[in-house]
């Protein structure tokens, strides 16, 4: 196979060349998953470039998670991203009514919500004044991992005036068909997502184990029965620099 050369001479910067050239030899898997890639100075030798223009496209692929460094030893090919495939989610998030119940699931706990939670939980299921007081919820935490890697943190919330048993089924690990036989006026039928960006705050660190102040893909997704009474309501946290989304728009799909 020749070897792939930096053309000096095109409109193309060359630090966007070389960028080309290691992202290729990762795809090729000549540069494997977790292997070290040549230095800053064996990488300017080989393609006779300036150490400046290697460190920026080092640092660009660093960036955009293609690589990251380890002080003292060098730069290394990062895993490769989970692909998160929206058409095989309620919305963008798996969720604990609908059947999206993966097997690398893990249940962290299982607590009461506090004050502050259950403030925003009356405002995503309309709890009305008369109501307040009178309706509690689960909150059930947990991962989601590819490989041995956490890419996401999921916390669900669910009313247990309509699922008082929730809780108990989830950790016994029963199907969404068990979990939802005799109500169903509410099955999920439809969902409403709402997509940012957040950095990672202490509780993120501790759960996907990364430095606090690393960004993350944050989705807030609220499950809808057929009469539109939200039946549950996700909060996803996914590591930005573990997880890419493919959005499908399927023809002829109402």
């Amino acid at each position: 196979m020749a070897k792939p050369l930096i053309n000096k001479f095109s409109n193309e910067p060359l630090y966007c060349q070389l960028k080309a050239i290691i992202l290729r030899k990762i795809e090729n898997n000549e540069y494997p998953e977790d292997s070290k890639i040549p230095s800053e100075l064996e990488l300017c030798e080989e393609y006779g470039i300036s150490r400046p223009t290697v460190r920026q496209a080092i640092s660009e692929l660093t960036n955009n998670g293609y690589l990251y460094k380890v002080r003292g030893k060098g730069t290394f090919v990062a895993k490769s991203k989970k692909s998160i495939d929206i058409k095989d989610y309620s919305g963008f998030t798996p969720s604990i009514l609908d059947g999206q119940n993966p097997e690398n699931r893990i249940i962290i706990h299982t607590i009461a919500v506090s004050d502050s939670e259950f403030e925003k939980l009356r405002s995503v299921f309309n709890i009305s004044v008369s109501q307040y007081g009178k309706i509690s919820f689960a909150e059930i935490i947990y991962h989601i991992k590819n490989s041995n890697d956490m890419y996401s943190l999921n916390k669900s919330y669910i009313p247990l005036n309509l699922f008082p048993d929730i809780i108990d089924s989830v950790i016994s690990a029963q199907p969404s068909h068990v979990i939802m036989k005799g109500k169903y006026p509410l099955i999920p039928a439809k969902s409403k997502s709402i997509m940012e960006i957040i950095y990672s705050d202490k509780e993120d660190t501790r759960f996907l184990e990364i430095q606090e102040g690393q960004p993350l893909i944050k989705i807030e997704n609220m499950l809808y029965s057929k009469n539109g009474q939200v039946v549950e309501y996700i909060v996803t946290k996914y590591r930005a620099d573990k997880c890419r989304f493919i959005f499908e728009n399927l023809e002829g799909r109402k």
